[in-house]
């Protein structure tokens, strides 16, 4: 994104607070972000998480916190950014998260049905209990390069949405729809009654080749690192592809696997 000048930011973006002078022991003093906080929204960090995020009409942000450096890189927004320090956004985030100077309170997007989401193009990309929110994240981010419709998944086995999410996805959470059902095997079967060819991603399966497809419009399934499709799932897809590897490994890591995948379902349609 290119950096827009701080004279144009004063005229869009509403005057910020600052927070940054105070001491560390008033640092508790940021509002909202305490106990109640926790119940109400989770935090999203990251530059190109927030930018989506402020972009997203759809999205509920409660707070805007931002380091003095990284003000200019944010978008125009009605929502009135505060200035804090590093270190505060830190003890927000965490130390080990890379927030690039800037955290938002937001409240989980949520979910659309599988109906509306059907209604807009692309493939669907179908987790089968992939449970870490890095690779989710990761899958969101190549599903929003590759003009995925969604990603569906099993609303049991799945965490919620969080900061760790929302940057590994690096602004997918909020470009592409995470649909969460109830049971697998029947949404596939909707699925599956919509029109759509439902392809599980598995070891020893055909070789994935989007010159077979022709024009149906495909449902990738993919299953947990290890322990793969699981026996329904598999069972009620409607084939088994891989994906081919002429190097010596044997496998790749699911939100890999699924950048790959959906290229080559795609490679046809530009």
């Amino acid at each position: 994104m290119a950096r827009k000048s701080s004279s144009r930011l004063r005229a869009t973006i509403p005057p910020a607070h600052d927070l940054s002078r105070k001491r560390p022991n008033q640092e508790k003093g940021l509002p909202r972000t305490g106990k109640k906080a926790a119940a109400q929204g989770y935090w999203l960090y990251g530059i190109h998480s927030a930018v989506t995020a402020l972009q997203n009409p759809q999205r509920v942000v409660y707070e805007v916190l931002v380091t003095r450096d990284t003000l200019s890189l944010l978008p125009a927004t009605t929502h009135q950014p505060m200035v804090v320090d590093r270190e505060q956004l830190d003890s927000l985030c965490g130390r080990d998260a890379v927030h690039q100077g800037v955290c938002l309170r937001v409240e989980a997007l949520t979910p659309p049905s599988l109906e509306e989401a059907l209604e807009r193009p692309g493939p669907i990309l179908v987790l089968d209990q992939v449970t870490d929110p890095r690779n989710i994240g990761a899958i969101l981010r190549s599903a929003a390069a590759f003009g995925a419709a969604a990603v569906l998944v099993q609303d049991r086995n799945t965490p919620p949405e969080t900061g760790t999410m929302a940057k590994a996805a690096s602004g997918g959470l909020d470009v592409v729809p995470m649909i969460r059902e109830t049971n697998l095997s029947r949404a596939l079967s909707s699925l599956q009654q919509a029109g759509l060819w439902v392809i599980g991603l598995d070891a020893g399966g055909i070789r994935l080749n989007s010159d077979n497809l022709g024009n149906r419009r495909v449902a990738l399934v993919l299953g947990a690192e290890g322990a793969g499709l699981r026996r329904l799932t598999r069972e009620t897809c409607d084939e088994i592809a891989s994906i081919y590897m002429s190097g010596p490994m044997e496998s790749l890591n699911v939100s890999n696997a699924s950048a790959v995948a959906l290229y080559e379902l795609t490679r046809l349609s530009s």
